[in-house]
């Protein structure tokens, strides 16, 4: 995936790391762009209380933020705790931000379109990457080679994340529908699992661990980077309202580690393999060749391009109800206000 990464996205990359190296310094239902411009006047210094913010495997950024302490520090003056939550896949993170368990979480495009066509107040704040993270995966030796062959089959995937909406467009494209195969709702982990022990056919898989169980013999039957969406931080729109200076920190704070994690890979690769229990040589390959932590921060008209394209799929399998909940969704989903105006030297 590395060989992927756009030339715009890789130059204002290096820049930022250049910055960091050198030490220079440079409301629910609310329409996105009202709800960027009530956060541009608000001029809020929120004091005391505590950011609830996810981690998750399939985000490193968020790994290297939690393992530095940088969030910590630069809210430490607005005597802010900082409240690390894992999550499992983009479903959970979903869950959590609709319970307001949560502030800001970390997911998949599709993930959070499919949340916000549902009526979860979200909005992107942020992309933490471009990953090429969700394949499908046969055991060692399957005599499943195409998409084709799944007919008939069971199928571990998460529903509500990137690998469903990966199967789902696989499935699609060659000619067959969820009618043909069955799925077992399995979490990402509990799928590997279950591919293991040969009560499915076919896994929908998310790295890293998908990488590990690569390494371990299995094959990816299929792959498509263009099936995959986006990395999106989302965080929910009364966080937004309310504490817009604790979100602007959460993003400055994205954008030093994507800089930091582009300068030192391997440490970034070394803290995967720590927090999610691969070898290192795994580790690497997920950030090396299928993260793309390079890609421009801004979310905007290159992700709903894609969450257009997924998005019809969400009322042909009955997950939303009609296409202008889809439709009202893309309209409201992006808040760019606080990518806009990162400032990835808030961390000294």
């Amino acid at each position: 995936m590395k060989n992927r990464f756009t030339a715009t996205a890789l130059i204002a990359s290096a820049a930022a790391a250049a910055l960091l190296l050198t030490g220079c310094v440079a409301g629910e239902n609310q329409p996105a762009a009202e709800a960027a411009a009530s956060t541009d006047d608000a001029g809020i210094v929120t004091h005391g209380g505590t950011l609830n913010i996810d981690f998750a495997t399939y985000n490193p950024l968020s790994l290297v933020i939690k393992e530095k302490g940088w969030l910590e520090d630069a809210l430490a003056d607005q005597d802010i705790t900082v409240n690390w939550v894992q999550s499992a896949g983009s479903n959970k993170a979903n869950e959590a931000l609709r319970a307001n368990a949560i502030d800001v979480g970390s997911t998949a495009g599709s993930a959070a379109l499919l949340a916000r066509s549902n009526d979860s107040p979200i909005q992107v704040i942020d992309i933490y990457s471009q990953p090429e993270w969700a394949a499908l995966v046969v055991p060692e030796g399957s005599d499943i080679t195409s998409v084709e062959d799944l007919k008939g089959k069971q199928i571990a995937a998460t529903q509500g994340t990137d690998p469903y909406f990966f199967l789902l467009q696989s499935l699609e494209e060659a000619g067959l529908s969820l009618d043909d195969v069955t799925v077992q709702n399995l979490q990402h982990a509990d799928g590997w699992a279950a591919l293991q022990n040969g009560s499915v056919d076919a896994w929908a898989g998310l790295d890293p661990i998908m990488a590990g169980a690569e390494a371990a013999g299995a094959e990816l039957a299929y792959r498509n980077v263009d099936f995959n969406s986006y990395g999106f931080l989302n965080a929910t729109e009364s966080f937004i309202a309310e504490k817009p200076d604790v979100a602007q920190t959460v993003v400055d704070v994205y954008e030093h580690a994507r800089a930091w994690a582009l300068a030192n890979e391997e440490e970034t690769a070394q803290i995967l393999a720590d927090v999610a229990g691969l070898d290192l040589a795994v580790a690497t390959k997920v950030i090396t060749e299928r993260s793309n932590l390079g890609v421009d921060n801004v979310p905007g008209d290159a992700q709903i391009d894609v969450l257009t394209t997924i998005g019809p799929i969400f009322v042909e399998t009955g997950d939303v109800l009609n296409q202008g909940k889809v439709d009202d969704a893309l309209d409201t989903i992006v808040n760019d206000t606080f990518a806009t105006k990162a400032d990835p030297t808030i961390v000294e």
